[in-house]
Order: C-alpha cells, then structure tokens, then sequence
C-alpha cells in the first residue's frame, strides 16, 4: 500500500488562508518557505503518519518564475486541494508510469532548502504539471536523501488523513493509473475533477 506524503491545499492568499484555516481546523498552520525555483510559497500542517498539508499559494515577491506556475495557482477558482503526493522509493518506474499517461508529466526534478536550524531538506519528485487546476493523479516523491523529512519538523497538531476522495469526469482513464502505481483509491465518477480529504482535527471531522 501505497502512503500518502502530503496534501496540496492550494490558495490565492497564504496569510488569509492561515487565519481561516486556523478557525477551521483548531490548530495555526506553520509557515514553511518558498519555492524559488517554482515560484511558490507554503505552510504546513502536521497530518500525522508521516503525512503533512501544503497550503500553497504563489511568491508574487518572485518575479523570475513566470506564469503559469506549477499545482494549478495561476487557474485557481476557489481554494481547494490541487494535487496529492505519495512517497516513493522508486521515482524512476513511477514516472514511466506517469509519462505513459500525459506527456507533461515524467520529469523528475530535485530540489533542497536549508532550515534554520542547520538542517537540509532535499527531495527528488516526478514534477506535477501547472495545468489544469485539479489533477487527482498523485505527483511522487522521494526524501531518502534528506536530513529530515517535513512531517517530523513539525509538532504534532492532533491531525490526521481520515479518507483521500478522487472524483473524476473520465474514471475508466483514471483508475488504471492509480492501480499501476499502487494507488489504493478508487476514483468516483463526476462532472468537475475533485479531490477531498477527510481528515480528523482537534476542531473535528473536516473536509478540504
């Protein structure tokens, strides 16, 4: 079975996403950084298990990375998760996987961020696309060469992944992907492509 690492909560505003998200979950996101080579920016979530959530919204202070900008930010309609990534210890068959299904995915790209602390993050991941807006095929990522992972430099916030939910208008394209890559999800049929998390919180059940 395949874990999930992090959960992409993409947003137009990250401060104003932290106060609401603040009220809706019982617990203040962390700020986590910036993406300077994507041209984001984030905070971060303790989801227990290994897991975290990405509330993610675009650096308008990065003027270097053009528009559009990766996990959908430039067509955001409204805040809501984007994108979902599973750990892997194997990038290069998962973007075989990936590549099969769209041409714009299969890239696998590294990156690093030193902390404050002295520590460094570094990653490898099969890059997601910048379009379209959702996309509920899982981008992967490995953090076996980092100092530490995300997840553990965060306290525990009391919050968990309860259910990942995958709606798709084209299931019968979809599924077999999951199940290719491990994916133990089943996509449900619906006219707009959505992903919802489920997740237990000190404020109680929530749905992003």
């Amino acid at each position: 079975m395949r874990k999930t690492d992090h959960i992409v909560y993409t947003v137009p505003d990250l401060d104003a996403a932290v106060t609401r998200l603040e009220t809706l979950l019982g617990v203040k996101p962390l700020i986590g950084g910036r993406h300077e080579t994507q041209g984001t920016k984030n905070a971060l979530v303790n989801l227990s298990d290994g897991a975290y959530l990405e509330i993610l919204a675009a650096d308008d202070t990065n003027t270097v990375i053009p528009p559009p900008r990766w996990m959908g930010v430039d067509v955001l309609s409204r805040p809501r998760v984007t994108r979902w990534a599973i750990k892997s210890d194997d990038l290069r068959s998962d973007a075989k996987i990936l590549l099969a299904h769209n041409p714009e995915l299969g890239k696998i790209s590294a990156g690093s961020r030193q902390r404050p602390d002295g520590s460094t993050l570094r990653w490898e991941l099969v890059l997601p696309a910048a379009l379209p807006e959702v996309d509920v095929i899982p981008f992967m990522v490995d953090w076996s060469t980092s100092d530490i992972h995300p997840h553990d430099a965060l306290p525990d916030m009391g919050c968990r992944i309860v259910e990942v939910q995958l709606y798709s208008p084209e299931p019968e394209n979809v599924q077999p992907v999951l199940e290719q890559l491990g994916v133990e999800v089943v996509a449900l049929p619906a006219k707009e492509t959505m992903i919802k998390v489920v997740l237990n919180t000190p404020s109680g059940e929530v749905v992003l």
